[in-house]
């Protein structure tokens, strides 16, 4: 994908505008560029929903004759990354990214083969063909068909009069609806193609008059044969359509819209339960196309075109039949009820659950393009403002500045503000705490030591880390928080490539990313990828029991994050090559509708949660909103305008994420929220980036930079409390950790772990975790043990024989913190997985797998293969593989013999592939031995999958 098609978090892409398509196909031989012989070209358009020739059948069967030489050529039909490829040749043409660019490829046809298009989620969506080698001719015939009689005469259903006989019109759009021209249609854009047969057709406005509305309906007439066909084309919109209606019942037997193209298809009838009964036909256009969202240009598909009604003896067969199937059909845009609105009346319009209110905190001009924020021990808010976006300055030259704001006397309105710092760079992530302000400013990773007593640096911004990417400046390093084990975790894009690490380190010492989380340890200034994948995560918390989720954009939009674990990518590859398949969404819905993709869903989705757009992520912790409301996480949803809630409750070894009806409604197409961040009172804070243009551009001229809000969500319980948990003493800090609220429990945490060990904060600590029933109070006690070193090894060990799943489960995240175990703790590791009957237990063990050298992880892995019990578990077979998978390089025959064992359904087969991959003499004759082994057992149809997969690999 381009720049400009990628979704930002605070101003994610626009819907996918279908476009004009021009479309070619043609099975006589054309002349060519080069000089070779072509015996058959075709020529296709490629667009996201398909390959298109130019009689606008969608991906269709392509044909020739053995031996002939075939060119296919595609024209770029949209501002997006697309290309071509067979796939038993394995041939593939060059990318094209521009709108109207072309690539080819050419062959001979030897056998039939399937086309698609390789980049990555397009073959899913659709962009897929076959290749047919056939013999005899390759161009299919029509059988011809009749028109309807009435009274003796053939009725005008193909409108061949040129007159609207035996029709009858209301409303504008069929007051003058025929068209006689030959292509391009006058009320057509220039480079479509109609595709009409004879000298006329019906449209009931075209792209020029599309806003037009009204009805076209015939006579009624006998069905005289058992099937139909008319040709149909325009919007693929519920309200642009043709109908066929039973007379005198007015009941609808069948419809069709058109598919969002321009060229006439032929679209087939079964009519064979209403022969000998009376039908007439309904051509209806209740479709404005009027956009109410001021950057959305109206949809000039809100037109429906027409021709041609005929009855067939037996069923038609045309090389363009439009099939439903191929028809995704797209509700009308969303209601925007309001649009660049002042701070306060944008406060106003929003709608909330009962109990609840919001309130402007603050706008411009004294918060402008608020980018992200946090609230620290005293309940200020720290904001960034983004004046660099979306063009990093030169080095020296920033223009971003942290704000701290505050509300002195509770009556949610910030009306204290200072100046933090100015002169930063393309700031995109910050965090307070440890000493300082920690900064995500693409390429670097910033600390600014702080005196927090008078709010000013102490120091020039520090350079921790440094290789950040900027390829795509609004994909870059966000999100930051401190996690539950006291490092700093962020998240990062897919199309923003990093190679992250000291200043000065060389390659060996870097790590390479893109999408995912990533965390820094604030004292050890260690860092490490903590999971790898998605797409442009722009939201990232953590729910009581100290498991991280991020909501993400374009592919599903929610994702329990395992340490260790590799998910679905928007883009790109795994960066270890034997990954073979990712884990998928942990939710069950998506937040769009319709089957054409996510980008065609905005700003038509407000059913389903308003688009794929999403940017902030709070679970919400506090403890005066309703208990329904806890453990929950919240999202904004960017093209909807509306804050998702989504509700996890635990599946196997993770989660299952469900839709509630959203939180909140900003009525606001404008509204641009970034991230929530709940306070000591239980209120939530929101920041709005607030902008029409909701579009990433790296022009700067594309965004209004003057604007910005801060609002503040309160429910009736709310009380409003001024606090500063720096004043606190260190038993004062332990005893948060059993408050209600998890604002508390994180700010005293962080202070504990910035003020160091402490004999008696470990004692209590202990205490704690020892006699307190609630697991989410043992945990924050482990959390807070842990940060300020209160942990041995022989206490955390054992842990693992407690009785609470989470406890067991973050002991063994702690014991892999350094990535180095004792044996004696190995072997406890090892009866855990033989033993312990929790899949989340068996999960937090595998993570720690994959953070050991591959050589100590064999009887953990020979125990957690075989548990039966999870091989249809949404994580555990595929972080079981993540972790399995080095352990061939360590001893082939061994890492066979393990994978023969394993109960997971793909792990067999991927050891096979990764043995292969190793290419050795000793590796072809192990899997030859495995062949022939397997040769002699049982027919199966696994046995016959396995066999397939070892001969696909010798044969490589």
């Amino acid at each position: 994908m381009l720049k400009s098609d990628l979704l930002n978090p605070f101003s994610f892409v626009i819907p996918l505008l279908i476009s004009t398509y021009s479309l070619a196909q043609s099975a006589k031989p054309k002349p060519v560029q080069d000089t070779a012989k072509v015996d058959r070209e075709y020529a296709l358009e490629a667009t996201m929903l398909g390959f298109f020739a130019k009689d606008g059948a969608r991906n269709p069967t392509l044909k020739a004759n053995k031996g002939d030489r075939v060119r296919i050529t595609i024209t770029n039909g949209e501002l997006m990354t697309h290309d071509i490829a067979l796939e038993k040749l394995g041939l593939k043409s060059k990318t094209l990214q521009e709108k109207g660019t072309k690539a080819s490829i050419t062959f001979k046809a030897d056998k039939s083969d399937t086309y698609f298009c390789t980049v990555p989620g397009h073959r899913a969506a659709g962009m897929v063909g076959n290749f047919e080698v056939v013999e005899g001719a390759v161009l299919d015939a029509t059988v011809a068909g009749q028109l309807p009689m009435k009274n003796g005469q053939p009725l005008n259903l193909n409108v061949e009069t040129g007159t609207l006989t035996d029709w009858t019109a209301t409303g504008e759009a069929f007051a003058n609806p025929i068209y006689a021209q030959d292509d391009p249609s006058p009320v057509h854009e220039k480079d479509m193609h109609i595709g009409f047969g004879g000298k006329y057709f019906l449209s009931s406005g075209g792209t020029t008059n599309a806003k037009l509305t009204g009805t076209l309906t015939s006579v009624p007439f006998r069905v005289t044969q058992p099937f139909a066909a008319f040709k149909v084309s325009g919007g693929a919109l519920q309200d642009t359509r043709v109908e066929l209606v039973q007379a005198g019942t007015d009941k609808v037997i069948f419809h069709s819209t058109g598919q969002g193209r321009a060229t006439l298809q032929p679209v087939v009838v079964d009519l064979q339960p209403y022969l000998n009964q009376d039908i007439f036909i309904r051509i209806v256009d209740n479709e404005t196309g009027i956009s109410q969202i001021p950057y959305i240009p109206n949809d000039k598909w809100a037109h429906i075109n027409f021709d041609d009604f005929q009855f067939y003896a037996t069923r038609p067969t045309f090389p363009n039949e439009l099939k439903q199937k191929d028809i995704i059909i797209l509700p009308p845009l969303d209601p925007v009820l309001h649009a660049g609105l002042s701070g306060t009346e944008a406060a106003n319009v929003m709608t909330l659950p009962k109990g609840f209110k919001i309130k402007l905190a603050a706008a411009e001009p004294d918060i402008v393009k608020p980018i992200c924020f946090t609230v620290d021990w005293r309940g200020r808010l720290w904001v960034v403002e983004s004046h660099t976006y979306p063009v990093p300055a030169p080095e020296g030259q920033g223009r971003d500045r942290i704000l701290i704001f505050e509300d002195t006397d509770g009556d949610g309105t910030l009306d204290k503000k200072k100046v933090f710092i100015e002169g930063l760079n393309l700031v995109s992530g910050m965090e307070v705490g440890m000493g300082g302000v920690w900064v995500g400013a693409a390429p670097y990773l910033l600390f600014i030591p702080a005196d927090f007593k008078n709010d000013k640096p102490i120091g020039p911004p520090q350079k921790l880390l440094d290789g950040w990417g900027t390829q795509d400046t609004h994909e870059t390093l966000n999100s930051l928080r401190w996690g539950p084990d006291g490092w700093l975790y962020g998240t990062h894009g897919v199309f923003t490539h990093s190679n992250v690490g000291k200043p000065g380190a060389p390659d060996s010492e870097r790590t390479k990313l893109n999408a995912g989380v990533w965390r820094f340890h604030p004292t050890t200034h260690q860092f490490e990828l903590f999971a790898e994948g998605t797409s442009n995560p722009w939201g990232l918390d953590f729910n009581d029991y100290g498991h991280a989720f991020i909501t993400a954009c374009v592919i599903p939009h929610m994702y329990h994050m395992i340490q260790g674990g590799r998910y679905q990518r928007q883009g790109g590859k795994h960066f270890n090559p034997y990954t073979y398949d990712d884990i998928k969404t942990h939710a069950d819905h998506v937040h769009w509708v319709g089957e054409r993709g996510p980008h065609a869903g905005n700003f038509r989705s407000a059913s389903a949660g308003g688009g794929h757009a999403h940017s902030g992520a709070m679970i919400y912790l506090g403890n005066s909103w309703p208990q329904e409301y806890r453990n929950d996480i919240f999202m904004n949803n960017i093209n909807g305008a509306r804050l998702n809630q989504d509700h996890p409750t635990r599946a196997g070894s993770g989660y299952l994420v469900t839709h509630k009806p959203d939180f909140l409604a900003m009525n606001d197409s404008w509204s641009q929220w970034l991230n929530m961040k709940y306070d000591p009172s239980g209120s939530v804070w929101v920041i709005d980036w607030y902008d029409k243009n909701q579009c990433h551009s790296p022009n700067p001229d594309v965004h209004n930079k003057t604007m910005g809000r801060i609002f503040k969500i309160t429910h009736e319980n709310d009380k409003w409390v001024q606090v500063d948990l720096s004043k606190a003493s260190d038993m004062e800090l332990v005893n948060y950790q059993l408050n209600g609220n998890e604002w508390y429990v994180r700010q005293a945490r962080t202070i504990l772990q910035e003020r160091g060990p402490n004999k008696k904060v470990h004692k209590a600590l202990k205490e704690m975790l020892a006699k307190n029933p609630d697991a989410t109070r043992k945990l924050r006690a482990m959390w807070a043990l842990h940060v300020t070193k209160g942990f041995t090894e022989k206490e955390l060990a054992d842990l693992l024989t407690n009785e609470n799943e989470y406890v067991r489960s973050w002991a063994i995240q702690l014991l892999a913190e350094n990535k180095t175990i004792s044996p004696e703790t190995l072997k406890r590791l090892t009866a855990l997985a033989q033993n312990d009957n929790s899949s989340l237990v068996r999960l937090y063990l595998t993570s720690a797998m994959l953070r050991l050298e591959p050589g100590q992880r064999w009887d953990v892995m020979d125990a957690l293969v075989q548990k039966s019990a999870d091989k249809d578990d949404h994580n555990l077979p595929l972080l079981l593989w993540y972790a399995a998978e080095p352990l061939a390089t360590v001893d082939m025959k061994r890492a066979l013999e393990l994978a023969q064992k394993s109960k997971m359904p793909k792990h067999l087969p991927y050891t096979v592939q990764r043995i292969g991959a190793i290419g050795t003499d000793e590796s072809k004759k192990l899997l030859k031995e495995l062949n022939d082994r397997v040769g002699k057992l049982e027919h199966s149809h696994e046995n016959h999958e396995l066999q397939a997969v070892i001969a696909k690999v010798l044969e490589e």
